[in-house]
C-alpha cells in the first residue's frame, strides 16, 4: 500500500525553484496514482493569484501546473486561510481553504510531509 504524501508549499512563484518544484512532486505524485494531497501557506498563496507575469520576474509560469493537477487525480488542494487573508488573496474553487486548527489535522492525516 503506498504512503499518502502532503506537500507544503510555502515559497512564492518568483521566489526561486522551490514553488516550481513543490508543484512537480505533486504532478509525479498523481501520475504515479500516489495518495498526495498540496498545501498551500505563507508566501506560497501567491501561486494562486491570478494573471501573473512570470516574464516580468524571469521565472516559469506557474498557472499550467496548477490547472494541470485536476488531471493529474490531485483533488486535494488547500491553502491556509490565515496566509490569504493576510496577503489580501481569496481561494480559488479549486482550493480548499483551512484554519490552522485543520491544517493541523490536515497533516496528522498524510504518513509523509515534506516542506518547500
Amino acid at each position: 500500500m503506498s504512503k499518502s504524501l502532503l506537500v507544503i508549499s510555502r515559497q512564492a512563484p518568483w521566489s526561486g525553484p522551490s514553488a516550481r518544484e513543490a508543484l512537480d512532486i505533486v504532478l509525479a505524485g498523481g501520475a504515479f496514482d500516489l495518495p498526495i494531497g498540496l498545501l498551500f501557506m505563507d508566501d506560497g498563496v501567491f501561486q494562486l493569484a491570478p494573471h501573473q507575469d512570470a516574464k516580468a520576474v524571469q521565472q516559469k509560469d506557474l498557472s499550467a501546473n496548477l490547472q494541470a493537477l485536476e488531471l493529474f487525480g490531485i483533488d486535494d488542494v488547500f491553502a491556509s486561510s490565515q496566509s490569504l487573508t493576510e496577503r489580501g488573496l481569496t481561494s480559488p474553487s479549486s482550493t480548499q481553504p483551512l484554519n490552522d486548527e485543520e491544517i493541523s489535522q490536515l497533516i496528522d492525516r498524510y504518513d509523509q510531509v515534506i516542506t518547500l
